[in-house]
């Protein structure tokens, strides 16, 4: 993950993706084991640690997947920031079909996220809006994962090659429509 590029400012990518609110909040979750010094009693060396962040729009509670924490900041993640600010949704419908091993669960309260999350990984429960729609196991152990997902992109061409990147599997995209913005987006006065 690195800082915005020279030309861009924060005030062009510290926002939230969906309805444009400037007033975020970083949840950081840290799990560390420190030896502990004998003399002084304090944290010496680091045996392990783990700092984990989301950022969240306080207005709408949406997390922002274009955006880190790192370095105790927030920055842009570089490989989707711009895709997210200045691109408009997109809603794909489409099938991906998964080895069943990679599937947790597929009935119960958890399934939506397991088969999401079969379908396209990381992707599929954070940046992506999924709506699975239904799945059918397959003689093979495999099962088909068929859902409604709204990704943000500058183009067709651009989403479809999200989706394809994301993919966990075999992916067939059987429509892709570009939806508007939500108003707040359209709005000069932002947040």
């Amino acid at each position: 993950m690195e800082g915005a590029p020279a030309e861009t400012t924060p005030k062009s990518w510290l926002r939230c993706y969906r309805c444009w609110s400037q007033d975020l909040e970083v949840q950081v979750h840290y799990e560390g084991i420190h030896k502990i010094d004998p003399e002084s009693g304090e944290r010496a060396d680091v045996v392990d640690e783990m700092q984990e962040a989301v950022v969240q729009c306080l207005d709408c509670m949406h997390d922002q997947p274009h955006l880190g924490f790192q370095d105790g900041r927030v920055q842009p993640i570089e490989d989707r920031w711009e895709r997210m600010i200045a691109g408009t949704p997109w809603v794909a419908s489409c099938t991906v079909a998964v080895d069943g091993d990679e599937v947790e669960t597929c009935s119960g309260p958890e399934a939506g996220d397991a088969l999401s999350y079969a379908a396209f990984g990381d992707h599929g429960v954070r940046e992506f809006f999924t709506h699975v729609r239904f799945h059918k196991h397959e003689e093979d152990n495999r099962i088909v994962v068929h859902l409604l997902v709204e990704l943000y992109a500058r183009s067709s061409e651009e989403a479809t090659e999200v989706l394809e990147e994301a993919a966990r599997g075999q992916l067939a995209i059987t429509s892709l429509a570009e939806e508007s913005r939500p108003p707040a987006a359209a709005s000069e006065d932002v947040h």
